[in-house]
């Protein structure tokens, strides 16, 4: 089965497809770099659910929960009712930068106009208790780059979020929700929310329909505001801030990170400054980013792990690894993050064949995951 269309980067999904892919990334122990291997190894969303059971129990877990259909049926029908659609990772109105990340989401909940392929985003993030002062930057900033064809990115949060976000209505701004698409956090946004979609603009999640954000879900939802973009401008962030969570995801998916400097007696400046001391750009008025930006319409050296188009030749998946193979995967692992492709000069074994393996432990719950390509055992 070939899911591509005529463009080689170009994905549409099928009704069947979708829904695949959707019990995929709802089911147990699967995230999104697994989703990636999962497809790139089976071929289709479809063979790699009824791989699940068989994968999880040669990693040492002898149950895993498959996402059922009816539920997967029901979350599109919830999407459907809520004028939300689902979007897949190489479909023509995924945003283009997020594509490249290290883990994008498979599948992202949008609510909204179709702006969301725009390439000249900017990310604006800064403090809840954000000053007068702060705000009124927030708000300049993002009018005077939406006047220069730039969408604005951020979390719908108060204070530096929300100011940005009013400030871009109408030039276009996205919303990114830490819950599901329709948890509205916080909920006195509501107006503000439905001012930035009747205006076009998006409100997107990679979150179950229906799912109520927890602590942990805040630094995810922040990779894909730096991910959407080709910079973050930081206005009073203080020093152990969300902000800064989405900092250090822009630095590692090689984003712009600018910095708008603030008195060194207010605590809500401390992480701006500091960023500034580390190498951020330092910028005071839109200007200096426009600058920066300047016919830049991607990142520079995206990452280049994308799924891979469903190949036909089902020999490719019907050698199972050793057990051999697999204990020397085991024995090379431990607490402490090692790269895959170091696991896979150690070991001596096909890179196919590592990459089962890790799947096994994975779905399995033993392995976790890292930036750089890197994954270490659960003990």
């Amino acid at each position: 089965m070939n899911n591509r269309a005529t463009s080689k980067n170009a994905l549409i999904l099928n009704e069947a497809q979708r829904l695949a892919w959707l019990r995929l990334i709802r089911s147990e122990n699967v995230g999104p770099a697994t989703f990636r291997d999962l497809l790139n190894h089976f071929g289709s969303a479809e063979a790699a659910l009824d791989a699940l059971p068989s994968l999880s129990r040669r990693g040492g877990k002898s149950a895993i929960r498959v996402c059922p259909l009816n539920d997967a049926e029901a979350e599109i029908e919830s999407h459907q009712n809520a004028n939300a659609r689902l979007i897949a990772l190489g479909e023509p109105d995924y945003p283009p930068h997020l594509r490249h990340i290290d883990g994008p989401p498979p599948l992202i909940s949008v609510k909204g106009g179709q702006t969301l392929a725009e390439p000249k985003m900017v990310a604006v993030v800064g403090a809840r208790n954000a000053s007068l002062s702060g705000r009124k930057l927030a708000a300049q900033f993002s009018r005077e780059l939406g006047h220069q064809g730039y969408a604005i990115a951020s979390g719908l949060a108060r204070g530096i979020d929300a100011a940005a976000h009013e400030a871009a209505t109408t030039s276009g701004t996205t919303a990114v929700f830490a819950g599901g698409i329709d948890i509205l956090y916080p909920p006195e946004h509501g107006r503000l929310l439905e001012a930035l979609l009747s205006a076009g603009g998006n409100a997107i999640s990679e979150m179950p329909f229906g799912w109520k954000p927890r602590g942990r879900d805040f630094p995810r939802r922040n990779r894909l505001i730096s991910g959407m973009s080709l910079g973050v401008i930081v206005i009073e962030a203080a020093k152990k801030s969300g902000s800064l969570h989405t900092a250090r995801f822009a630095l590692d998916q090689n984003r712009e990170i600018f910095a708008v400097p603030g008195s060194p007696l207010d605590p809500r400046s401390e992480g701006a400054n500091g960023l500034i001391r580390q190498g951020a750009m330092l910028v005071t008025s839109s200007k200096d980013v426009l600058e920066a930006l300047a016919d830049r319409i991607a990142p520079e050296l995206p990452f280049t792990l994308e799924i891979e188009e469903p190949t036909e030749d089902k020999d490719l998946f019907s050698t199972e690894p050793s057990d051999s193979a697999r204990e020397r995967l085991v024995s090379a692992l431990g607490p402490t993050p090692v790269e895959i492709d170091e696991i896979i000069r150690f070991t001596g074994e096909s890179t196919r064949i590592i990459h089962v393996l890790l799947l096994e432990l994975e779905l399995a719950g033993r392995l976790e995951r890292h930036s750089g390509q890197r994954v270490s055992l659960l003990l």
